[in-house]
């Protein structure tokens, strides 16, 4: 009987590393983000900008890397900026982050994402393939590029069309404020822009 328990409680815990580990998984970290997206899409006009905001931050935040981000955007100023400056710019890059996803996905009139497989990148990275399918016009094939920091997966950069890198427009539109004032002014600009998305 003793063996019996054993053997159940054994498979008990394979079974719940095996959810854990599918649960961490890149693929599972965007269709996660997918299905928050959608959920709130089709409650966009009774959420309203700053529902959607609130809504939209916590899965925004466990699935992307926003400090990783901002820091290959900043490049070289990173390196040489104080903890305090990186702490605001990560700040400021996290705000504007989730400010234009709520202003970005406010109605739904059908569409749907689709996830088409994953693939290795290059310095360990995965890339998730995927399409957000819409009704009345073609579907945006949308590329997720994923690295694992502490045993966790979270999104780096995203693709779109297989090809237009968003962390590189990031890096080609800082590099001049960057140039001017620094750190600091760059927050100043990423603070400036989410308010206005916020404005009506």
């Amino acid at each position: 009987m003793r063996i019996l328990r054993a053997i159940v409680l054994f498979i008990a815990v394979c079974v719940v590393s095996s959810a854990a580990a599918a649960a961490s998984a890149p693929v599972a970290v965007v269709e996660a983000l997918h299905e928050k997206l959608i959920e709130t899409m089709k409650q966009a006009d009774q959420l309203g900008m700053d529902g959607r905001y609130r809504a939209l931050q916590p899965i925004l935040e466990e699935s992307f890397d926003f400090q990783r981000m901002i820091a290959a955007a900043a490049g070289s100023y990173w390196a040489q900026a104080s903890e305090a400056e990186r702490q605001r710019l990560t700040e400021a890059f996290t705000t504007l982050s989730i400010t234009t996803y709520a202003a970005r996905f406010n109605a739904w009139t059908g569409e749907s994402f689709e996830t088409l497989g994953e693939r290795a990148g290059p310095r360990d990275s995965v890339f998730v393939d995927t399409r957000l399918n819409r009704p009345k016009d073609p579907a945006v094939p949308i590329t997720y590029v994923l690295t694992e920091t502490d045993g966790r997966w979270r999104i780096v950069d995203v693709l779109l069309d297989k090809s237009i890198s968003e962390l590189a427009v990031r890096r080609s539109e800082y590099s001049q404020v960057l140039r001017s004032g620094g750190p600091e002014k760059l927050a100043e600009v990423l603070d400036q822009k989410a308010a206005e998305l916020r404005t009506p």
